[in-house]
């Protein structure tokens, strides 16, 4: 498979050259240029993203207490060998089914020991433009960072790095690989990207594969600045969301937006993440965009999230996805329940690294000319807490 995928790239490189439609070449010349800004405009695409948690050397000032264990740990523990016979229903079943379909019930039996992230420091934003008691501060001395999701997920081995298993890797891996997961920013109306104090932010879903510098192992992949990307008009209409924002020193600070990210996406399983009042602070030079994207994620669009990895993988990334979701529950500061006044979304924070490309609008429709199927507009994105 890897073969062939060289194989593909390279072949689709020199044609791409041939035709004089890849934009490999022109980057090169394009990176040596003083602004890289066209009609005001200067687009990314997203390589890298992680959730944003705090890390010591030996993990010991986040979880004093240890790494949570895993599924099959915890599996153990309620339905030990103690000579009790009990039916597939009444264990592997009944626990796949609390993971599957929580309730307060569930969590409410839930009797087993989980370790939340401990200590005031955690990376992210300043969500609420508060200092509260439950804030951390930043590794830079920011002082006001909501992140809750860091508290709940901190001392969970699949969150955590570096390592070739669990979310930590494989979500990273697959931002780059699978083209359902392409995600971009266009900032337009820019005077300069060291400082102007009105510029909009449009995000979109691309189309096509990344160019790298090198090819590799997947954790190496290096992407080339001014590669071209056509926008998903038909099937990516979920990623698409406008900010307002400004540049201040080289960082782009937006206000925040509701929105929807791209995730996972192994092989066939692919899925959105919606995110309220998300928003981005990214330092800005001609060829990457890096920082921080923060927001609200919903209680139950977590759990979607979480369920669409196979349980396969959560057994071997240590998930104890029951007891993870009881956290995020325990821990959610955000958007109160009209009803219950019960919180039901999360602070949370990813470190999101984007390289500079050329994105390609679709041409309008002449007049009078029927639009072709691609033109149609399409079905509404189906989202990811439906």
């Amino acid at each position: 498979m890897r073969a062939r995928t060289i194989a593909l790239r390279t072949l689709a490189g020199i044609a791409a050259i041939a035709i004089g439609v890849s934009s490999a070449s022109a980057a090169g010349a394009a990176a040596n240029a003083p602004l890289l800004v066209k009609d005001g405009k200067i687009g990314y695409v997203l390589g890298h993203r992680r959730w944003a948690f705090y890390q010591s050397n030996d993990g010991k000032e986040e979880c004093p207490n240890g790494i949570n264990e895993g599924a099959r740990e915890q599996f153990v523990k309620l339905f030990p060998k103690d000579g009790k016979k009990r039916t597939v229903a009444e264990t592997y079943f009944k626990r796949e089914a609390d993971q599957w379909l929580p309730s307060a019930k569930v969590f409410e039996s839930d009797t087993l020991p989980f370790s939340e992230a401990k200590g005031k420091t955690a990376p992210g934003l300043n969500l609420d433009g508060k200092i509260g008691p439950n804030d951390f501060t930043a590794p830079n001395g920011e002082k006001g960072i909501d992140n809750q999701m860091f508290r709940a997920a901190g001392c969970v081995a699949d969150f955590r790095g570096p390592s070739i298993t669990g979310i930590w890797w494989y979500e990273d891996v697959y931002i780059r690989r699978y083209v359902a997961n392409r995600y971009m920013i266009e900032i337009s109306g820019v005077d300069s990207l060291e400082n102007d104090d009105d510029v909009t932010v449009k995000s979109y879903r691309g189309l096509d594969d990344l160019l790298f510098d090198q090819i590799g192992d997947d954790t190496g992949d290096v992407i080339t600045p001014g590669g071209t990307q056509r926008i998903d008009e038909r099937w990516g209409k979920w990623a698409e969301a406008t900010w307002k924002g400004k540049i201040v020193n080289g960082v782009l600070i937006t206000e925040p937006v509701d929105a929807a990210i791209p995730t996972m996406g192994r092989r066939d399983i692919s899925t959105i993440l919606p995110i309220k009042a998300m928003r981005f602070k990214l330092k800005l030079t001609p060829e990457h965009a890096e920082g921080l994207l923060g927001g609200y994620v919903g209680v139950e669009d977590f759990e979607v999230y979480i369920n669409k990895d196979p349980q396969a993988r959560l057994a071997e990334g240590n998930m104890p996805a029951v007891s993870l979701f009881h956290a995020v529950r325990r821990l959610a500061d955000g958007y109160p329940d009209p009803k219950t006044g019960e919180m039901t979304a999360i602070s949370s924070a990813m470190t999101v690294q984007f390289t500079r490309v050329n994105i390609v609008h679709p041409e309008k429709p002449k007049g009078g000319q029927v639009a072709s199927a691609g033109d149609r507009k399409p079905a509404p994105a189906r989202n990811a807490g439906q």
